[in-house]
């Protein structure tokens, strides 16, 4: 039912031509009536013109193939006849001079030009966005179908969302709340209906003066985001800067609806760079330091996502990301918040030399390493951790209490986090003293049985830690008594090209390679066919390993002989 400033109309008596009589009838009387007014030239003229346009768009509408089957067009011929009626009683008033003030009857004037306006659009948008056609197929097509369908059938659902577009803000807004409902009960025959032309009248709404009408709206595009179905169509359409706004100054559920709405489009690159061009970082920043729990996490997730993409990471820094992430991290409502913290730290600690130091002077290492006591994922803070290795001395890292951690993530981390940790092990393995340390903490043991990891980077890290470490004689010797050390490195001798720990398996077996016990197990799990093939590859160590390997062989043979 389409409303008409605010009074819903509607005469079931009527049949849809009916209602075209009835309109087409009245067009001449107000147009002969607002001829005969004399007073508020500039504004009946302007009237007039809109009259004049009605007739034209009556036509069109009546020769749609579906004009009689369609209850929208009832109801838009119902609406227009309700303002030719206005237009019939103004246009008396001013011929008789019966109006109550001069200011009241303009003001009556310019309301009437803009319902002229609203029909005419209303009009166009019911033709020329196949609406009408739609949503009489629609719900043709579901009065056939079984008598179990609801109200949220593929035919309702169009004409609801046709119902967005049409008609005065009020009818407008029940329109979104039965959206909402609609959405709640049968989202997945809602996202196949939805089309760019009912984006783009959410978005609209999403302006309005009403704050409980975009309330409503930003419920309904958050679920539309979190789908993925409407990303591109959301965002094209301009959904951002009134969605930022939202965040900033909207009602507590608009500013949750609005975050949690960013968090899904802000998974786009492309997405994230235009949230930070139309000022989304500092009213994010604002809700992870202020917002509710579910506000703070979709909030700490977005700028995550967007510290993801390197071009944004200075002005991240100029709104202050550092610290907010360190306070995320220590304090925290949700864990999800603290993991999305930690992630964000590591992104924007990867590349640039500034905010690595400032997550220093700002205490992020304590609350780094203090992360990783917890259950939450550990990848990210190791990852962090290790970024800062270079902004901070090695002797701070460790009296710290980073050794004891590394070991406890390369215990029972994922892979991910292991992984992290040898890549950390390899940065900090700058001094005897710190290679000592790192053998006595005991991740020796646990870097060699990573080599046996099925993901190739895993293996190389592991594969370059040890390598760094075993220049140390203590740890060299550790490598040695572990009887998986040999062939977990041999097998790393594979000249195949994904396999990039080839260089560092060279290297760990040339340091071992003095012991003939070392020696005898190479040649015996096939270390001199891989490096026959690394040799002509031209990898470097392998010819003269070879040469060792085959002159120990010979010895060997004349030994027995």
């Amino acid at each position: 039912m389409i409303e008409h400033g605010g009074q819903e109309y509607m005469d079931d008596t009527l049949s849809t031509e009916e209602s075209l009589s009835q309109a087409q009838g009245l067009v001449p009387r107000a147009l002969e009536k607002a001829k005969e007014v004399k007073g508020f030239a500039g504004r009946w003229k302007m009237i007039i013109t809109k009259l004049e346009s009605i007739p034209g768009r009556l036509s069109d509408l009546s020769s749609h193939p579906c004009f009689s089957k369609n209850t929208l067009c009832k109801e838009q011929l119902q609406a227009i006849s309700n303002t030719l009626k206005e237009a019939i009683e103004l246009a008396e008033l001013c011929v008789k001079e019966t109006f109550e003030g001069k200011l009241r009857m303009q003001s009556d004037l310019d309301a009437l030009a803009g319902k002229l306006d609203l029909n005419l659009r209303d009009c166009g948008l019911l033709i020329k966005t196949g609406v009408l056609g739609e949503v009489t197929f629609s719900s043709v097509a579901a009065s056939a179908a079984s008598t179990e369908l609801d109200t949220a059938t593929c035919g309702n659902i169009r004409e609801l969302l046709a119902r967005l577009q049409i008609g005065h803000l009020e009818a407008k807004h029940k329109a979104v709340d039965r959206l909402v409902e609609a959405m709640k009960d049968d989202e997945k025959n809602v996202l196949s209906v939805v089309g760019r032309s009912n984006i783009a009248a959410l978005v609209q709404l999403l302006t309005a003066t009403s704050p409980r009408i975009r309330e409503k709206t930003v419920t309904v595009i958050c679920s539309l985001a979190e789908s993925g179905a409407c990303e591109n169509w959301l965002v094209s359409e301009g959904v951002l800067p009134p969605i930022i706004r939202l965040v900033e100054s909207g009602s507590a559920v608009g500013k949750e609806k609005a975050t949690l709405s960013l968090q899904w489009l802000s998974m786009s690159a492309e997405t994230a760079r235009s949230i930070v061009g139309h000022g989304g970082v500092r009213p994010l920043i604002e809700i992870c330091q202020t917002g509710d729990s579910v506000s703070q996490a979709a909030a700490t997730c977005t700028l995550k996502n967007i510290s993801a993409v390197p071009e944004t990471r200075k002005v991240l820094a100029e709104e202050g990301i550092v610290k907010a992430m360190i306070n995320v991290l220590n304090h925290g409502i949700l864990l999800g918040s603290k993991e999305y913290a930690a992630e964000c730290l590591h992104n924007v600690t990867s590349s640039n030399d500034d905010l690595r130091r400032s997550v220093v002077s700002e205490g992020g290492l304590r609350s780094l390493l203090a992360y990783l006591d917890g259950q939450l994922p550990q990848e990210s803070a190791v990852g962090a951790l290790r970024n800062l290795v270079g902004s901070v001395s090695i002797e701070v890292l460790v009296s710290l209490g980073l050794l004891p951690r590394l070991v406890h993530v390369l215990k029972s981390g994922s892979l991910g986090a292991q992984q992290e940790a040898a890549s950390a092990i390899c940065r900090i393995c700058s001094s005897t003293e710190t290679k000592r340390s790192i053998g006595e903490a005991g991740c020796i043991p646990l870097l060699v049985k990573m080599l046996e990891a099925k993901a190739n980077n895993s293996r190389e890290v592991a594969a370059q830690a040890i390598s760094s470490l075993m220049t140390l004689s203590h740890n060299c010797r550790e490598v040695k008594r572990n009887n998986k050390s040999v062939p977990n490195l041999v097998a790393l001798l594979d000249p195949s090209p994904h396999n990039t720990a080839k260089k560092y398996a060279v290297s760990c077996l040339s340091l071992l390679s003095s012991s003939k016990k070392c020696k005898k197990l190479m040649v015996s799990y096939g270390a001199i066919g891989y490096l026959k093939k690394l040799t002509e590859m031209g990898v470097p160590g392998a010819k003269k390993l070879l040469e060792r390997l085959e002159r120990g062989k010979l010895k060997s043979l004349f030994n027995r002989k």
